[in-house]
C-alpha cells in the first residue's frame, strides 16, 4: 500500500502555505486581534480565489470536488499560521453540510467565498465568529438551523485568544430556518462533529509544528554561559519530546481525515482519536516552548503567545481530549461488549 499524500494535495497545500507566508504574517495575526472584525483584511477573498471554501464542494456546484484528504493538509497549514479565518465552519463544516443535504443556494453563496459560516452547537455555549459570519449554523432540539446573522442577537463574551471572538448567540427558531429536521439530525450533526474535530486537531499539528520550529531557531540563538542554550541536554529533551509527540499524533489526524473521506464506519472513533491527541500534543509543545524560551516567553510583545493562546483555545473546541478519550473508551468497550466479552 502507498501510505502518501497525492502530489495534488501537496501542490495545494505548498499554494496555500506560500499566500500564508505573504498574507498572514505574525504582525497581520496580532492585528486581528484589536481590529473590528478579528480577522486578517483581504485574505479570505485570496483563499476564495484559491478555491479553497469549496475544497469538499462537487465540481458542478462550483467546487473543487475534492476530499477531506487535502483539505487537512490546508487546515495543518492554517494553524501553522495562526490564521484567524472561518476556515474551520466554512470549508470543513458548512459545504459538507450544505452538499448533503442539498442546500444549494447556501452551498453556492460559500464555496464562493461571499458568505462565511459561524457553528453553534448544543453543548458549546458559545460560537465563534458570529459578528462576522453571514450564516450561523445553530442546533436546537435535535434540529439543525441555518440562521442569517441579523437575525441574531449576538452577546460579546470574553477570550483568550483575542482573533477568536466569542458570542453567546440568541435567536427564535423557526420553519424557514430549519435545514435538517430531527429525523435526519443525529447522523448530519454527527458528521458536523467529526469534520470540525478533525479539522481543529489538523490546526493544533500546526500550531504545534510552528511553536516547535520557533523554538528551535530561538535556543540556536540565544546564549547562556557562552554557550547556544540548545546545546543543553535539558533543552534538546524538551524538544525531542515535542518532536514524538507531533509525529505520533499527526498520523493520528491524517488517518481521521482519510476515514471521512472514505465514509468509514469507524469514522468518529477516529475523528476522537485524532483531536485528543492533537489536543495532548499541541499542549504539551506550548509547555515546552514556553519553558525553553524562559520569560521572554511570556511577554505579550513575542509572538509565541499568540500560538500558545491560539493552541489553548483550540485544544477545548470541538471537545477537549478527556471528552474524546471517553468517547473512544465507549466505543472500544461496547464493541467488546457486542462481540460477547
Amino acid at each position: 500500500m502507498h501510505f502518501a499524500f497525492t502530489p495534488e494535495a501537496l501542490a495545494i497545500r505548498d499554494s496555500v502555505r506560500a499566500l500564508l507566508l505573504r498574507e498572514c504574517t505574525p504582525g497581520r495575526v496580532r492585528d486581528a486581534w484589536s481590529n473590528a472584525g478579528g480577522r486578517v483584511p483581504g485574505l479570505w477573498g485570496h483563499l476564495a480565489a484559491m478555491g479553497v471554501p469549496g475544497m469538499l464542494a462537487p465540481v458542478e456546484r462550483g467546487g473543487l470536488g475534492l476530499t477531506e484528504l487535502e483539505l487537512v493538509l490546508v487546515m495543518e497549514e492554517s494553524g501553522r499560521f495562526a490564521m484567524p479565518e472561518p476556515l474551520v465552519e466554512t470549508a470543513a463544516v458548512a459545504v459538507p453540510l450544505f452538499r448533503d443535504v442539498e442546500a444549494r443556494e447556501l452551498l453556492q453563496s460559500v464555496t464562493s467565498g461571499t458568505k462565511v459560516v459561524a457553528v453553534g452547537l448544543a453543548e458549546a455555549p458559545f460560537v465563534v465568529g458570529a459578528d462576522t459570519a453571514d450564516i450561523v449554523l445553530l442546533e436546537h432540539a435535535g434540529e439543525v438551523h441555518a440562521v442569517e446573522r441579523s437575525a441574531c442577537r449576538l452577546e460579546p463574551q470574553t477570550s483568550i485568544d483575542g482573533s477568536r471572538r466569542l458570542f453567546h448567540v440568541k435567536w427564535q427558531p423557526a420553519r424557514g430556518t430549519c435545514l435538517v429536521y430531527a429525523e435526519r439530525a443525529a447522523r448530519v450533526l454527527g458528521g458536523v462533529r467529526d469534520r470540525g474535530a478533525v479539522a481543529v486537531a489538523a490546526q493544533l499539528i500546526g500550531l504545534a509544528r510552528a511553536m516547535l520550529a520557533t523554538t528551535v531557531e530561538y535556543v540556536k540563538a540565544r546564549h547562556q554561559f557562552g554557550k547556544p542554550v540548545g546545546s543543553f541536554q535539558a533543552v534538546k529533551h524538551h524538544l525531542a519530546d515535542a518532536h514524538i509527540a507531533i509525529e505520533m499524533a499527526a498520523p493520528a489526524v491524517y488517518r481521521a481525515a482519510y476515514s471521512l473521506a472514505r465514509g468509514d464506519a469507524q469514522a468518529s472513533v477516529h475523528a476522537s482519536m485524532a483531536k485528543a491527541m492533537a489536543s495532548d500534543a499541541a499542549e504539551l509543545v506550548a509547555r515546552q516552548a514556553l519553558q525553553c524560551h524562559g520569560a521572554i516567553g511570556y511577554a505579550f510583545e513575542n509572538d509565541l503567545h499568540l500560538w500558545m493562546k491560539r493552541t489553548w483555545a483550540l485544544s477545548a473546541a470541538w471537545g477537549d481530549a478527556a471528552s474524546h478519550r471517553a468517547q473512544v473508551s465507549r466505543a472500544l468497550f461496547e464493541g467488546k461488549h457486542a462481540g460477547g466479552m
